[in-house]
């Protein structure tokens, strides 16, 4: 098998699951951190460390850190709590853009049925937010503005520290959604501008059900679940003891091969367009052609009827790839990503997501150019004369 899905989830590494274990197995370590006997205590100190970790590795302060259950509650709980804490004063209108992650864009859809008034911004051709319509976007009842980092389909990068920069003149919040950037680009949330980010442990060889949310010092935000004080009374429930030290192990161990990481995905992911591209001339690559994630490559194949035939015809094969956003797989809509940014419905209906990551190898990009050679010869009547090189 040849797993080429890491943008919808990581394997669990090896480092984060053996940090774990003790608070999954250890009857000394079971017990809810809120209790204030030794076996809570325990509990209690390893989140504390978990989140001394984390806000190193952010350049942040460990009281910035509210853990969650995921990136998607992560992001509910910045762009719900963030655009509430404002409506006192600020006021009502919110800032995002047509790509983001449907975690934020339901998030805002919500809020304008609540009485907020949503505006959001176009796409380039590739993806990207021009900063002078988000400058002109603005008023003075803006209360807040969320922009991801980097798209979870095509790896397109947005120019955040500008995005930051305008709206901290402006007075305006800023978060944004990093979850597919943390672990495969440097972050530091006070020097990009940030007042809040969110990130999930499973895109970066953590365990799944568990993210978390950087709020700067300062910033108010309301919570949008009640019933406790844990996670400085933002985030209420018994905390996921296991999983948050899952997730802190895995930050340490991602952000420690990073440098090398990028350039080595990025030549495998150049190898893999290079012989997408030779068996398939007509290939469409969809995202920026430079600002990009390294690991991150979308691809139309004209005249291809649906990426879904071509992502089972791919399973069969061996190969794990998607087809879009993992959260939308089965809706049989275009990728919103795509359309936005003016890819016709036909091509984004025949477009594939091949995200890389650690444990790929030379060996399965050149297993997954051979296994796509016969797929397109099946679905697309490709010539198995056409050699690839």
């Amino acid at each position: 098998m040849v797993y080429l899905d890491y943008n919808a989830t990581t394997p669990l590494a090896e480092e984060a699951l053996n940090a774990m274990m003790p608070y999954l197995a250890n009857k000394d370590t079971y017990g809810n951190p809120s209790s204030q006997h030794r076996v809570g205590r325990r509990a209690r100190a390893a989140i504390d460390n978990a989140r001394e970790v984390l806000s190193s590795l952010l350049k942040v302060h460990p009281h910035e850190i509210i853990f969650t259950g995921g990136g998607t509650e992560a992001n509910n709980l910045a762009v719900l709590g963030l655009a509430r804490a404002r409506l006192p004063g600020r006021g009502t209108h919110l800032i995002t853009c047509a790509t983001e992650h449907h975690a934020v864009l339901h998030s805002f859809e919500y809020l304008r049925r609540e009485g907020f008034e949503v505006t959001i911004l176009p796409v380039d051709r590739f993806g990207q937010v021009d900063p002078n319509q988000l400058s002109a976007a603005i008023r003075p009842e803006t209360a807040l503005v969320s922009i991801m980092s980097a798209n979870n389909e095509t790896g397109t990068l947005q120019p955040i520290s500008v995005l930051a920069e305008i709206c901290r003149e402006q007075g305006v919040f800023f978060h944004s959604d990093m979850v597919q950037s943390f672990g495969k680009q440097p972050i530091s949330p006070h020097e990009v501008g940030v007042d809040a980010l969110s990130i999930a442990a499973h895109k970066f060889y953590g365990p799944k059900g568990v993210g978390a949310l950087f709020l700067r010092s300062g910033v108010s935000m309301e919570a949008i679940h009640f019933g406790g004080s844990q996670e400085g009374r933002h985030r209420p429930g018994t905390e996921n003891v296991a999983g948050i030290v899952g997730l802190s192990s895995a930050a340490a161990m991602a952000t420690g091969f990073m440098p090398g990481e990028a350039s080595r995905l990025m030549a495998l992911r150049e190898r893999l367009w290079g012989g997408l591209s030779d068996i398939y001339p007509e290939a469409v690559c969809n995202g920026h052609p430079k600002d990009i994630l390294p690991n991150t490559l979308n691809v139309s194949f004209p005249n291809v009827q649906g990426g879904e035939t071509l992502l089972i015809a791919l399973d069969l094969e061996g190969i794990c790839v998607s087809s879009s956003s993992a959260c939308m797989v089965g809706s049989m809509q275009p990728s919103h990503v795509l359309l936005a940014m003016g890819v016709p419905t036909s091509l984004a209906q025949s477009t594939i997501r091949f995200s890389l990551g650690h444990f790929t190898t030379e060996k399965e990009i050149e297993t997954t150019v051979h296994a796509m050679q016969r797929v397109l010869h099946r679905v697309a009547g490709l010539r198995m004369d056409k050699m690839c090189k």
